[in-house]
């Protein structure tokens, strides 16, 4: 009896993160269309402007892993109230700012509380679903996903043409409708502190992620000295510590350490769907933004329809034969890329689809598989760190691809390419379509089978 109300539950949850997640990815999104508004609107640079983006991104990647360690601590429902309280009043704080740095206080406030969001989107399939039928519960928490990046510019272009650009802080103030069915369907499970919490660790390991991420952005050598000297003392603390915000442990465990580091290259280079898109669509076709927006509505939107389909894959066939399919998704949208450059922005569209769904079914997989690695003791932190890879290796891409495309003009590397205009492009998807090809080999060699052989012994020896 109580094992079906739990998969009732974890069901209706699962449905309500996804409206969460939407919810949650639109309102990043929004933002990146105003930036100039907000520029104007404040007479800064671009240089700071471009950290209303840039610290909310940074803020969030590491607040999955804060959110996570304290997920093993205390109760699930608790910190996901704290994090979309704390959300809607940094929209508060946007909404009725008169200067650029209230704004921004504004945005970093949203991210802290915005943090709990993909935290929880992680735990609640592992502490509500089997492991056989978890694939299909974070394929629901992608559809979510897909769904907000498909909507969030369309929506943000329609509220622009009559309302002003703040309006966009009240969007979030949507995401308390769905408190009381988290307050309702979120189990008062008792967790167990085990010492005190070290945020003198927590401290040390954001230091390290924000100055190697501003080395990657800046090309300052000083950053680059600053990261390496924080990650050097964050490891000693972890030693040395009793009770070490990440155990040494965690690192220990190679198939965990494999896995986060695919999926680190996974989505470094699934976000150049994101960034090179728009760039190849404005430069070389010199669309509009608001028809760039709608080319790349088809890939979201598909991602958003299959999503839930790709869990289903991963539970019925394993979450190896769910990866050899996203990855000949992706191998064939930026093959395709790399080749018809400069034919035709509809062509673009169309191979982008490919795209979104094989990093969507990529994604599923890698999360689902690495899931399985960590003990139920460390499923918090372990599935937060995971998160936080994920922003940080879309963060360190974005600093490459756009230093990539400011080279101008280049030769062809690809010999099947059937046009010569925009070669820097079609030259980072032909190195892109490679770049998954060889992951896909190691994945397979060093990960997948060993990941396979332990889940058949696992499964053995519970029969």
């Amino acid at each position: 009896m109580e094992i079906g109300l739990q998969k009732q539950a974890g069901e209706k949850l699962m449905y309500v993160m996804m409206a969460t997640l939407a919810l949650s990815a639109m309102s990043v999104l929004m933002f990146n269309l105003v930036l100039p508004q907000i520029r104007e609107k404040f007479s800064v640079t671009n240089a700071q402007v471009s950290w209303i983006t840039s610290a909310y991104t940074l803020i969030y990647g590491i607040g999955t892993v804060v959110y996570g360690k304290l997920a093993d601590r205390f109760r699930l429902k608790n910190l996901l109230t704290f994090g979309l309280l704390l959300f809607a009043a940094g929209s508060f704080v946007g909404f009725f700012a008169q200067s650029f740095w209230m704004v921004l206080a504004g945005r970093c406030i949203q991210a802290v509380g915005a943090a709990s969001i993909p935290a929880s989107a992680m735990l609640i399939p592992l502490r509500y679903f089997p492991p056989e039928r978890r694939g299909i519960a974070m394929g629901t928490a992608f559809m979510g996903l897909s769904i907000g990046s498909a909507l969030g510019p369309v929506l943000s272009a329609f509220i622009l043409s009559f309302l002003h650009w703040k309006w966009l802080f009240c969007f979030p103030f949507f995401l308390l409708m769905t408190l009381p069915f988290y307050r309702r369907y979120l189990q008062d499970e008792e967790r167990q502190p085990q010492g005190k919490m070290d945020w003198l660790g927590g401290a040390l390991l954001a230091s390290a992620v924000t100055l190697l991420l501003l080395t990657v952005t800046s090309a300052s050598l000083w950053f680059g000295i600053g990261g390496i000297v924080a990650l050097t003392l964050f490891i000693v603390r972890i030693r040395s510590c009793a009770s070490p915000f990440l155990a040494p442990d965690l690192f220990r465990n190679r198939s965990y350490t494999i896995g986060v580091t695919i999926t680190f290259l996974l989505s470094g280079i699934g976000f150049s769907l994101h960034f090179l898109s728009p760039l190849l669509l404005a430069q070389v076709y010199e669309l509009p933004a608001s028809w760039i927006g709608f080319a790349l509505v088809p890939g979201a939107v598909a991602s958003a329809v299959l999503g839930r389909r790709g869990g289903g894959i991963a539970d019925s066939k394993g979450n190896t034969y769910l990866f050899c399919i996203a990855s000949g998704l992706l191998i064939s949208c930026f093959s395709l890329l790399s080749t018809f450059v400069g034919v035709s922005a509809g062509f673009i569209a169309l191979f982008l689809i490919l795209g979104h769904v094989g990093l969507t079914f990529g994604m599923i997989a890698m999360s689902n598989s690495v899931s399985r690695t960590l003990a139920s003791e460390q499923s918090g932190v372990g599935m937060g760190l995971l998160s936080m890879m994920n922003f940080i290796g879309g963060a360190v891409a974005t600093g490459i691809y756009g230093k990539l495309t400011d080279i101008g003009q280049a030769r062809t590397w690809n010999p099947a390419a059937l046009h010569s205009v925009g070669a820097v492009h079609g030259n980072i998807f032909l190195v892109l379509a490679i770049a998954i090809a060889a992951i896909l080999w190691i994945s397979l060699r060093y990960f997948w089978r060993g990941h396979s052989i332990r889940n058949n012994l696992s499964f053995k020896r519970k029969k």
